[in-house]
């Protein structure tokens, strides 16, 4: 794809800035969640292991250009000697005398955490001034927070422009799990998009439809769809407004040959509650009086089968109120169906975005995909088709 991973910089006795995300949640001064804070080790242990010094640049919150102690990464120090297991110095500052100072003091086999880069007015700017200074404290770059990558700030862009720069280990493990879903996929390609409103996707289906072979489309935005079809869909979640829209992005799957599965079978109720009265109808027999909160069996089958003649599947959005049983039959039913495929080695599946992980995470099949991302809007622009400024800037 271009960019250069850690495997192609010579790292002794270098200075190494490395851009991480650990935005992890803190209570009472503690970190009560350091999954992403563990999904930093390999790229730091190789660095400490080819005798560079990690520098850390990260933000926390949104203090918007604002000093606010109360998103301090201070509190963070503990997870982060946990999890790479050497001594992990502070800086109050991430630019000027007080950072020169830090990097200089630094001890070999140590890792330096800068403060907050979101406390500089110029970050979210992208400010030259102020990736000028972030490039004065290392000899190299080194990103490894792909969920950062789709804004282009001083930390993730502009200094990459300035230093010789390459993708962590986080990174280049993301970055090819999507060149392989994506970029040069096996086919078969099948996606699958849920959610609520076409509306937050539209860019996304636009695209999709021009790069797959099979589009499920699930979740309350099948309901625009059927009613761009003419179907009635009662009082379900539907974008009555973009019906013109979804009507045209199904004309656009039928001019490039690609293959729409909509909801052939429905299950209906009256009110959105655990427990409560349900049944499965023909997609075109919604009661006026009902909601549509999940596919039915038969839709799922077709789904299953879809999935069984795919090599290569990409998945974001649940097909069903997953949250609430028993609505969440089909999405689980598919989630199992994929990882499954998966294990078999006959399916590269690559999934992503907030709904979807806890979707996953309920069907108890996470950990069955090829590649889960937390990187959230980060992987909806990419399956949008755009370019991440935090990407590009890492292309020799």
């Amino acid at each position: 794809m271009g960019w250069q991973t850690l495997d192609d910089m010579d790292l002794s006795g270098k200075r190494v800035l490395v851009r991480v995300d650990i935005n992890v949640p803190v209570e009472d001064g503690t970190v009560t969640d350091d999954t992403r804070i563990r999904r930093l080790r390999p790229t730091i242990r190789d660095i400490l292991d080819k005798g560079g010094r990690p520098v850390l640049l990260a933000h926390f919150g949104r203090p918007k250009g604002r000093h606010m102690p109360e998103m301090s990464l201070r509190p963070l120090v503990p997870a982060l000697e946990a999890a790479f297991e050497v001594p992990v110095m502070f800086c109050a500052d991430c630019r000027g005398p007080a950072a020169e100072a830090a990097v200089a003091a630094q001890q070999d086999g140590s890792v330096l955490l800068l403060e907050n880069t979101r406390f500089q007015p110029g970050e979210e700017k992208n400010d030259p001034s102020l990736a000028d200074d972030f490039a004065t404290l290392a000899d190299i770059y080194c990103n490894d927070a792909f969920s950062c990558a789709h804004r282009a700030h001083a930390s993730t862009e502009g200094v990459a422009r300035r230093l010789p720069s390459c993708a962590g280990r986080l990174m280049q493990t993301e970055l090819s799990a999507l060149d392989a879903a994506l970029g040069r996929p096996d086919r078969p390609l099948a996606a699958l998009v849920g959610g609520a409103k076409v509306s937050t996707k539209l860019e996304l289906l636009s695209n999709l439809v021009e790069k797959v072979d099979c589009l499920i489309i699930g979740g309350g935005m099948a309901n625009t769809f059927l009613a761009a079809k003419g179907l009635g869909v009662g009082r379900s979640l539907c974008e009555h407004d973009m019906t013109g829209t979804a009507a045209d992005i199904l004309a656009k799957a039928q001019s490039v040959g690609c293959a729409i599965l909509l909801p052939s079978d429905i299950v209906v109720a009256r009110t959105f509650e655990a427990g409560t009265e349900n049944w499965t109808v023909p997609a075109d027999q919604c009661p006026e009086d009902a909601m549509i909160l999940d596919a039915g069996p038969e839709t799922v089958a077709r789904v299953s089968a879809a999935l069984q003649g795919s090599k290569t599947l990409i998945w974001n959005g649940p097909l069903g109120a997953f949250e609430v049983e028993p609505f969440d039959t089909a999405t689980t039913s598919a989630a199992r169906k994929v990882a499954e495929l998966t294990r078999a080695g006959h399916l590269i599946s690559v999934a992503g975005g907030g709904d979807t992980i806890a979707a996953l995470n309920h069907a108890g099949v996470s950990a069955d995909f090829s590649y889960v991302s937390t990187a959230g809007g980060a992987f909806l622009e990419w399956m949008e088709g755009k370019t991440l400024p935090g990407v590009a800037a890492l292309i020799a």
